[in-house]
This record gives structure tokens, C-alpha cells and sequence, in this order.
């Protein structure tokens, strides 16, 4: 019997036993959407819906041999990723995708939802080595100002920070900027899709969904773009149906309490009520 070859989507990221972000989050999104997920942990987390207690970066090197491994061995298209932990660790891998010719999403994650920092005071070097890498970027507000280190207080300023990263970053081909920390008194939401070349930026208002539950929203919308793109191939397609899967997974979770703080999303929920294509 013919096999066809199945392509995958790897998840690099912290792991989060909480189950809200990070590998976690990744995994649940990549299910929901129908594509195969494998993941590589870059650290692991002691946190709850509380806020973070601890943060334990893994080895480079162990890093580095899972990232080769499965590089190795599967059809990956697409590389997500999110924390990284040490400066070491985003040099090990920038090293394991020296020679990865397909697309690589990162999150910067500087700050985890609940508040507290999950990056290491001397990962800031490693950042940006991936952000180098990186063929998207999906920052927010406070992402892109430590990113580029201008202002992104408003939506004009946002763009124009973003813009700069084309020059600063040789292999990006879009740029994502995640509204929700922008106007955060108003009732809409606005993201931003910058492509490489081209002036005019795509932009997806939308309304504000009030939940108790956001914890890994930035990394479900990542993984999201991820999985869309991989089947279309298309950024501005993939944009917005990443911007329109994570509504409605806000609005599906917002209904239910996920622990004592700020919960994660209810990713089991939406292939039960939407379907999945």
C-alpha cells in the first residue's frame, strides 16, 4: 500500500503544566485545526492560572539534539516558536535550523499573561538571534517596543516600529502585531499584517471579547497562523482566519472557570462547534 508522506508543524516552547501556553497551548491548537503536531521544550515552567513560581531552562544541548532529531526524521514545513529561556538556547537553535528551508513563526514571549516574567535576564541576545531567523514575527505591543526599541503606544507607532524589522531581520517575510495590548479601554481590537515589499498593511478589527481566560492567547494565535498557513500557503488568508479561530475560542471559553487566575482556552471546544477543514 502507497503512504502519502503527512507534513508536521514543530512546537519549540517552554512547557506549561498548567496546560494554558507554551508546548501545551501549541499541541491543543494544532489538534483543533487537523494538522500533526511534534514538540521540542526549551524549559520547563512551575506555574498555574496563579502566575509563574519558577522557570528551568533546559541544556543547549539537549535542546539542539531533540530540535536535529526531529528535523530529521519528519516533513516539517513549518516551525513555531515561543520561549527560549537562555541566550545559549537561542543559539543552539538558530545552529539545529541552519539548514531549514521552510517557515519559521516566532513569538517572542518576553511576558507571560499572568504578569510575571518568563525570560531569563540574559535571553535578550538569543531573541533576537531567532527574531533573525525568523521568516514571521508575532509580537505585541511590548514585544515590539523591546524588539526594536521604539514606542508602539499607539496603532501608527506599532507600524512604523514593525516596518523596521524587515531591515533587521534578512529572512522575515511578515510581521503580525497582536492588538490586544493596544487602546486597551476601547471596545475593538485591531491587528496589524505587514508583508515584506509591501507598503499597505492589512489590518482585522474586531470586537474586544471580555474572559477571565487568556492565558496563552499569543501562542495559540502563533501556532494558529502556523497550521492556517501551512494549509494555504496564503499570510493574508492565514492572518485572518488565525485572528478569527482565536475569537472564538475566547468567546467558547469565556463562560467557564480554568483554575483560581487567569485560565487558558478551551481548544477542545472548537472542533466540537465549529468543524474542522
Amino acid at each position: 500500500m502507497n503512504r502519502r508522506e503527512a507534513r508536521a508543524l514543530l512546537s519549540i516552547a517552554g512547557s506549561d503544566p498548567s496546560g494554558g501556553a507554551g508546548i501545551q497551548a501549541d499541541l491543543k491548537t494544532f489538534t483543533a485545526l487537523g494538522a500533526y503536531g511534534c514538540a521540542v521544550i526549551t524549559s520547563l515552567t512551575v506555574q498555574n492560572t496563579l502566575g509563574v513560581q519558577s522557570c528551568h531552562p533546559l541544556p543547549p544541548d539537549l535542546v539542539f539534539q531533540q530540535t536535529a532529531a526531529v528535523l530529521a526524521d519528519f516533513a516539517v514545513s513549518h516551525v513555531k516558536i515561543g520561549m527560549i529561556g537562555t541566550t545559549a538556547i537561542g543559539t543552539a537553535l538558530c545552529q539545529a535550523l541552519a539548514g531549514f528551508t521552510g517557515e519559521v513563526i516566532y513569538d517572542p514571549v518576553v511576558f507571560s499573561s499572568v504578569g510575571k516574567p518568563r525570560q531569563t535576564t540574559d535571553s535578550m541576545d538569543g531573541i533576537r538571534q531567532v527574531a533573525a531567523r525568523a521568516t514571521v514575527l508575532t509580537p505585541n505591543r511590548d514585544e515590539l517596543q523591546i524588539l526594536t526599541g521604539f514606542d508602539a503606544t499607539t496603532l501608527t507607532e506599532a507600524v512604523a516600529a514593525a516596518q523596521g524589522l524587515f531591515t533587521s531581520c534578512p529572512q522575515l517575510k511578515a510581521v503580525v502585531i497582536k492588538g490586544g495590548h493596544l487602546n486597551q479601554d476601547q471596545s475593538e481590537v485591531t491587528d496589524t499584517l505587514l508583508l515584506a515589499g509591501e507598503e499597505q498593511p492589512l489590518f482585522r478589527t474586531h470586537p474586544r471579547i471580555i474572559s477571565a481566560n487568556t492565558h496563552g492567547t499569543g501562542c495559540t494565535f502563533a501556532a494558529a497562523l502556523a497550521a492556517f498557513h501551512q494549509k494555504s500557503g496564503d499570510y493574508p488568508d492565514a492572518f485572518r482566519r488565525s485572528v478569527d479561530f482565536l475569537d472564538t475560542l475566547l468567546a467558547l471559553s469565556a463562560p467557564y472557570r480554568l483554575g483560581q487566575g487567569t485560565g487558558g482556552l478551551c481548544h477542545h471546544l472548537y472542533s466540537h462547534v465549529t468543524g474542522n477543514d
